[in-house]
């Protein structure tokens, strides 16, 4: 990240938090997305570090476990401060007493709460999530980068694992195959626990992986994703094990729920543009999966269209496009695009990928 792109997320969370002089992000024992979104570090836990945002400088308070991680890394951009507890204390103390702070309610334990707006000497604690949520909620050019790195990984993934499927192989055997492979092709590592389904476990859209063995004519439905540079990848693809089709029971319904899948996702994509509402693609979608071959899929097509990526796999709020979303879509915003259809006791399908809103539609990550 360079300066003049810090400076721009700065001024984004700063002018969406109203109330808030200044904010202070607390990490514990897990990383606060927005940390990671304010700071752009590859590694280190900063377990207990904060980070402190204000109009004319950012600065990050560190134990000495990871100063000079954090120093070689920021390249001076943002400031380091390395303290040990108390003298960190003391400093925060100094540059909030009297202050309005914004923090990240959404992230922050009540615990933490109460030890920041008591120890600290904080005039008011304002929850400024939301103006994180807004920040991120467009992409910049180096943020769709990664994604679209991302991306590339996970799809070059698939296609080699799906390539490679043979008979009496178990779900978790496969998942763990992918999750190997993309590590091999340079992704940091996955960006949530990697789905394989297999035969009427394709019914179940958050199906863990199991025991399960492939059988002939199987549905085989991977939802896998990938980090890279700290941004995600969410992409799913549904296919019909085995290539003697004569001998797969079934094959002309299980093509067809793939088939209405695949163009349901075409139509909604093709819906996306600048200025429509995030309702309308989801309701393109399950319109066409109701109204497809007389009606008899209307109903099976059980969750939201699609929810936004960035740091995180669910960014932010998420609700993108889904049924009652007022959401004014806008260029640089980025959410996958996942219609399917669920059977239970059957099996079902689902394609997904992730696009990004441009000014004349949408482009595949």
């Amino acid at each position: 990240m360079d300066r003049k792109t810090l400076d721009r997320r700065v001024g984004r969370v700063l002018g969406a938090a109203k109330g808030a002089e200044s904010i202070l992000l607390a990490n514990t024992g897990s990383e606060d997305p927005n940390f990671i979104y304010m700071t752009d570090l590859l590694g280190g836990l900063f377990e207990g570090s904060y980070l402190l945002i204000t109009k004319s400088r950012v600065t990050l308070f560190t134990s000495p476990l990871e100063y000079e991680m954090a120093v070689g890394q920021l390249n001076g951009m943002i400031g380091v401060v390395n303290l040990d507890s108390k003298e960190k204390v003391g400093l925060l103390k100094k540059e909030l007493r009297g202050k309005d702070i914004g923090f990240n309610g959404s992230f922050v334990p009540y615990n933490m709460y109460m030890r920041l707006r008591k120890g600290l000497g904080i005039h008011g604690l304002v929850d400024t999530s939301a103006a994180f949520e807004a920040a991120r909620r467009v992409k910049d050019s180096l943020e769709i980068s990664r994604i679209r790195e991302a991306n590339r990984i996970t799809k070059r993934a698939i296609a080699e694992v799906q390539k490679g499927l043979k008979l009496g192989v178990t779900e978790r055997e496969v998942a763990a195959e992918f999750d190997s492979l993309i590590l091999k092709m340079g992704a940091d590592g996955t960006s949530f626990s990697s789905i394989v389904s297999f035969g009427k476990n394709a019914a179940l859209p958050h199906h863990a992986p199991d025991d399960t063995r492939l059988k002939y004519g199987d549905f085989v439905l991977m939802d896998v994703g990938v980090k890279c540079s700290n941004y995600c990848s969410d992409v799913t693809r549904t296919m019909i094990f085995g290539s003697d089709t004569g001998r797969i029971k079934d094959l002309e319904k299980k093509e067809r729920i793939i088939s209405i899948v695949k163009e349901a996702q075409r139509m909604a994509i093709a819906s996306i543009k600048e200025g429509i509402r995030g309702d309308k693609p989801h309701l393109i979608a399950e319109n066409h999966i109701n109204t497809s071959d007389g009606g008899a899929y209307k109903g099976t097509f059980i969750h939201s269209l699609g929810h936004s990526i960035g740091i995180e796999v669910h960014d932010g709020s998420g609700r993108f496009l889904a049924p009652g979303s007022k959401l004014i879509l806008k260029p640089g915003m980025v959410t996958s695009v996942e219609p399917g259809i669920y059977i239970p006791g059957f099996g079902g399908a689902r394609f997904e990928d992730d696009i990004v809103v441009t000014k004349d539609g949408a482009e595949i990550l």
